[in-house]
């Protein structure tokens, strides 16, 4: 028998190697084969063989879920998460939103506060991505339209975003520095556009590596924000 199998946290021909051979170690199973586009696999079995033993031999890193006859209390749980793998991301949104605030709500100014909102976003962000600077060009090449023709562009991204944050933050060349945000994230935003509309299953790597967030709708929504800030203080 054969059944197809979603799996998450692949970002690379290695981490496909590595679970290939884990799986193939469980006892029945004969044949797998993996697409990293789609984060799907074909495991070909002897006989039925239980998804939570499927899942035991994994790392952690990866989730396993079956493909077919996914009932409505499996989506619900996916659902369910889903939005606790990207409580991170809405804790940093919500940080940032409140230190942007507190720095100027005694002397307010809506563009004053959008650039330190800017600023620290970038910092905060570039921040996770230099966590792992090896790791996070491999993952952002997966649905970023630019770094897959350009691979060097993955590996100078991080830089990019603290140049901009700093730029923000002490109010140098703003407006080169609202440009190149409109150029960079409209092109990530285009990527990440495809790869929901393809409905792939593939790790966001706007934190990085080091934390397994899953591309959402959150994602596009992340950029979507930056990108109306950005026209709002040009236009």
């Amino acid at each position: 028998m054969e059944r197809t199998y979603t799996i998450t946290g692949m970002t690379c021909n290695g981490c496909v190697a590595s679970v290939q051979g884990k799986l193939e170690q469980v006892n029945g199973a004969e044949n797998v084969a993996f697409d990293l586009d789609k984060g799907e696999g074909r495991l070909k079995m002897q006989h039925d063989i239980p998804l939570d033993l499927l899942s035991e031999v994994l790392p952690s890193k990866y989730t396993i879920a079956v493909n077919d006859a996914i009932t409505s209390e499996t989506k619900d749980v996916k659902e369910t998460s889903k939005w606790r793998q990207l409580k991170p991301l809405f804790l940093i949104f919500a940080y940032l939103f409140g230190a942007a605030f507190l720095l100027n709500f005694k002397t307010w100014n809506i563009q004053n506060a959008m650039m330190d909102f800017m600023g620290l976003f970038y910092v905060v962000f570039s921040f996770f991505k230099f966590l792992d600077l090896k790791g996070f060009p491999e993952s952002f090449r997966m649905y970023d339209p630019l770094a897959k023709v350009v691979p060097v562009y993955g590996w100078v991204y991080p830089f990019l975003e603290l140049a901009l944050g700093l730029c923000f933050l002490m109010r140098f060349q703003v407006t080169l520095a609202l440009w190149i945000t409109i150029l960079v994230l409209g092109i990530t935003t285009v990527g990440v556009t495809k790869a929901l509309l393809d409905k792939k299953i593939i790790r966001c790597a706007c934190l990085g590596t080091a934390l397994n967030l899953p591309m959402t709708e959150a994602t596009f929504i992340e950029n979507a924000v930056m990108l109306v800030m950005a026209f709002w203080m040009l236009f």
